[in-house]
C-alpha cells in the first residue's frame, strides 16, 4: 500500500508537470500569434504603401492635370499608370506626386508632372510614333511616351543617370525604350528620322542636327532662352523642309549640358 504523503508527492509532480505543459504550450500559443500578427501588419502596410501610391497618382491627374486642361486621353491614361514614385530617389518618395520638380542627383531634377504632361500632349503622339527624348534623367519621361508611342529613344550626358535609368526602365518592363549615353546636341542619327522629339533641358537656340533628324510633318519642343533664366517652351514643326516655331509658356530647366571638348 502506497502511503498517503506519497501519493500527495506523486500528485503534486503531476500537477507541475501538466502545469509546465501547459505554460509551455501557451507560450508557443504566443508567440504564434505574435508572428501572425506581425505578417499581417507588415502585409497590411505594404499593401496600404501601394494603394496609397495609386490614390496619390489619381489625385495628381485629377487635380494638377485635368483640372489645368489636359485634355488628351492617351496622356492622361500614361500619367495615370506610369509609377512616378519609382523614378525618383527613395527618400524622395512620398513627394514624387506633389506639384513640383524633384532632384534626382548630379544636379539634374525630374519635371513638375504638369510640365511632363503638358509638352507630351502639345506633341499630338500618335501609337505608332517614333520618339526620341534629349535629357533621359531618371526615366520618367521616357516611361511616360512608352506608354503611347511605339518605340523611345532617349540619351542621356550624365553616365550615372544613363546608366540608373536604363537598368530602372529594364527592371520595370519598357522594352520600347532604348538609352543611349552620349551628347544629346546631334540628335540619334542611326534611327533618325523622328516623327517627335523632346528636349527636356534649357537650350540657347533649337539646335540643327535634332531639326535635320525630324520627319516631315514632325514636331519638335524644346525649352529655348538665356543659361539659367526663365526660357519659353517652344513648339517646332516641319513641313516641307520648313520649320515653324510657336512660344507656348515661360519655364525653368535645367541647361543644355554638352560634351566637354578635348583640348
Amino acid at each position: 500500500m502506497v502511503k498517503p504523503r506519497a501519493v500527495m508527492i506523486w500528485n503534486t509532480l503531476v500537477m507541475d508537470r501538466n502545469k509546465q505543459d501547459r505554460t509551455t504550450l501557451g507560450q508557443i500559443a504566443l508567440k504564434a500569434k505574435l508572428l501572425i500578427s506581425v505578417i499581417l501588419c507588415l502585409a497590411f502596410s505594404i499593401g496600404f504603401t501601394q494603394e496609397d501610391y495609386t490614390t496619390k497618382r489619381e489625385q495628381m491627374v485629377k487635380m494638377q492635370l485635368q483640372d489645368r486642361g489636359i485634355k488628351d486621353l492617351s496622356t492622361l491614361y500614361a500619367m495615370t499608370n506610369v509609377p512616378r514614385h519609382l523614378f525618383v530617389p527613395e527618400n524622395m518618395q512620398e513627394r514624387a506626386y506633389m506639384d513640383g520638380p524633384l532632384p534626382i542627383g548630379n544636379g539634374q531634377t525630374i519635371s513638375q508632372p504638369y510640365i511632363v504632361a503638358f509638352m507630351t500632349e502639345a506633341l499630338q503622339l500618335k501609337s505608332g510614333d517614333r520618339v526620341l527624348e534629349i535629357g533621359t534623367g531618371s526615366g520618367y519621361q521616357a516611361a511616360v511616351l512608352a506608354k503611347i508611342v511605339d518605340s523611345v529613344y532617349t540619351i542621356e550626358i550624365i553616365k550615372d543617370l544613363a546608366a540608373t535609368a536604363k537598368d530602372r526602365l529594364r527592371k520595370l518592363g519598357y522594352t520600347n525604350v532604348t538609352v543611349k549615353w552620349g551628347d544629346g546636341y546631334h540628335g540619334w542619327p542611326a534611327k533618325a528620322p523622328f516623327d517627335a522629339i523632346m528636349v527636356t533641358a534649357g537650350a540657347d537656340s533649337i539646335p540643327q542636327p535634332l531639326l535635320d533628324q525630324l520627319k516631315d510633318g514632325g514636331r519638335l519642343i524644346i525649352p529655348v532662352g538665356p543659361y539659367n533664366a526663365v526660357r519659353q517652351l517652344v513648339l517646332a514643326k516641319k513641313k516641307k523642309n520648313k520649320i515653324t516655331t510657336k512660344n507656348l509658356m515661360a519655364v525653368r530647366f535645367v541647361p543644355f549640358t554638352r560634351e566637354k571638348k578635348q583640348d
